[in-house]
């Protein structure tokens, strides 16, 4: 039967009620400071089950507001604790709230969520005004006997439904009795704060949640916004927390002591998701440049319509001359057409050869160079009447790039993006677990020697964090087959570089070794690089010992 809540020999003594009192104020202090919802919910559970004295219970959490999920349940007399902080799942479906728009009548818990009112009952077996047969089968399987149920559910100060907290028979001098007034009095207060716990809760999480999809638009974004290095943003981050795991874990050498807890770790993946929110300002002219002639358009085309004018010209000046040295003999006709050919085959030559250095895959050196500007000295075009050399200086400019595509000008707007990146961070206020987020991602072209930018930071002076994203950026690029200035390279050619790198004081080498004892190199590059890019790696060539 339900039970008409009235005070018996079972009530809270005066010592009792200042026990209680004291529970509350910890429960409260605990919940208050609780950061995961599981232990939240198991502590509330806990915390009624010592409250009441009582066998056990469920607490339950709700799913997309039509759904009670079991989160914890305990059966002190079976040695039942299953979710929660356990290692064991629970193995029963959520439970719908309302079955064709009515409470669902065959579950207490579902019930007491509907009419959000508390629900006691005394005899589970004399009760006829609810269907209990689920709670009176679940006896049947365990051999255990639930006698007293409270079912309260969890409401926040909205009117909101975070939850439902079940108890089962509590117990006086080792005998099962009902549940009095004063103790649903107390379990009703502990279900108002531990809704106010799970809200508040709840927000943080929603906004954690809003925080890191946010983090990830922006660089979803800067990944969009550049098709050649489009993933850079989505992997370096995940590359970054391969390493941290690495490092975390190394169990000698000078990093030996370094840890990092969950709270350090979600630290540093923001920052890796972050470290290159300063690209959005940059041009995509300059982003993008895939050659050293590109601007809007790709200016080689420019170049081959003014050879093919020159050669025109070649070929008029030619038929000119020969119409002016008829009648004078076969041996000049036959000069003439051989300084014609000699600068036809001049001009292809120079064209097949500026094709080649605009990619910007190999290295200017200063015979190519001189090249370049002999061929601008030695042909001029007309144009609208206007009598230009064939390259202009600012073709020169380019095509005369030592390495790359891009100019010193166009490099220092590139590497203004860890400024701009820098200055976008350091103006959010970021709370305190998230401080060192503008650090760890400021630093990641920064070299061990002090020689990189944008501060010039020397090994001393930065974090062990934002030297492991400096190794992560690296090999990413290195290994990124999608860039627009060069072809994928081998894993082992990727790590020669990175070897050299550190031995030139660039990259941390303490952890450039855990990167390759660890097997992170090779575990990343089974996720994200191309089949034929991962060659054998022979790490005796990159490790000390």
């Amino acid at each position: 039967m339900t039970q008409a809540i009235a005070e018996n020999p079972n009530t809270i003594d005066a010592n009792g009620s200042q026990l209680a009192l004291e529970h509350l104020l910890k429960l409260a202090t605990d919940l208050a400071s609780e950061r995961c919802t599981e232990r939240l919910l198991e502590n509330i559970l806990l915390s009624a089950m010592a409250l009441t004295e009582c066998d056990g219970g469920t607490i339950y959490s709700v799913i997309e507001h039509e759904y009670l999920g079991f989160a914890t349940l305990i059966n002190k007399p079976l040695e039942l604790h299953l979710g929660g902080t356990s290692d064991k799942d629970i193995p029963y479906s959520p439970i719908p709230i309302f079955i064709n728009n009515k409470p669902n009548e065959k579950a207490l818990v579902a019930i007491s969520a509907a009419t959000r009112k508390p629900i006691c009952i005394e005899d589970v077996y004399a009760c006829a005004e609810y269907d209990l047969t689920a709670a009176r089968q679940m006896d049947e399987k365990t051999g255990y006997h639930t006698q007293s149920v409270l079912t309260i559910p969890l409401e926040n100060h909205e009117d909101e439904l975070n939850g439902v907290l079940q108890l089962i028979n509590p117990r006086v001098n080792g005998q099962v009795v009902p549940f009095t007034k004063t103790q649903v009095n107390l379990i009703c207060s502990i279900g108002a704060l531990a809704a106010v716990a799970l809200t508040n809760r709840q927000l943080i999480d929603n906004m954690e949640e809003l925080f890191q999809s946010f983090t990830r638009l922006i660089a979803k974004a800067i990944d969009e916004k550049s098709p050649y290095t489009g993933g850079h943003c989505r992997r370096v981050p995940i590359l970054t927390m391969m390493i941290a795991e690495a490092v975390h874990q190394y169990q000698t050498g000078p990093l030996k002591d370094f840890t990092m807890n969950d709270a350090d770790k979600h630290e540093l993946s923001v920052a890796g998701w972050l470290h290159d929110c300063g690209k959005i300002a940059i041009p995509e002219s300059v982003m993008d440049k895939s050659t050293k002639l590109e601007c809007i358009f790709d200016r080689i085309d420019l170049i081959k319509s003014k050879i093919e004018i020159a050669k025109r010209d070649a070929e008029i000046t030619y038929l000119r001359n020969k119409l002016n040295t008829q009648g004078r003999g076969i041996e000049e006709l036959t000069q003439l057409e051989g300084v014609y050919q000699q600068e036809i085959s001049y001009l292809e030559s120079e064209l097949s050869f500026l094709k080649q250095i605009n990619l910007g895959g190999e290295f200017m050196s200063d015979t190519f160079k001189q090249r370049v500007l002999d061929l601008a000295e030695r042909f001029k075009v007309t144009i609208d009447g206007e009598v230009q050399p064939i390259l202009s200086d600012n073709e020169v400019k380019n095509l005369n790039i030592t390495k790359g595509t891009l100019t010193n000008e166009e490099r220092d707007i590139i590497n203004k993006h860890m400024d701009i990146t820098i200055s976008m961070l350091e103006a959010l206020p970021f709370p305190k677990h998230l401080k060192r987020v503008p650090e760890f991602a400021g630093g990641h072209h920064e070299k061990m020697d002090g020689t990189g930018y944008p501060k010039g930071l020397t090994r001393d002076q930065m974090s062990v964090p934002a030297r492991m994203m400096a190794i992560a950026d690296i090999f990413e690029a290195l290994t990124a087959a999608d860039r627009p200035y060069k072809e994928a390279k081998p894993l082992s050619e990727c790590l020669m570089i990175m070897s050299k790198m550190t031995q030139h004081d660039h990259l941390d080498p303490d952890l450039f070794e855990i990167f390759l004892k660890s097997g992170v190199y090779l575990n990343y590059a089974k996720q994200f690089l191309k089949p034929e890019q991962i060659d054998h790696v022979d790490l005796s060539k990159f490790t000390t010992n």
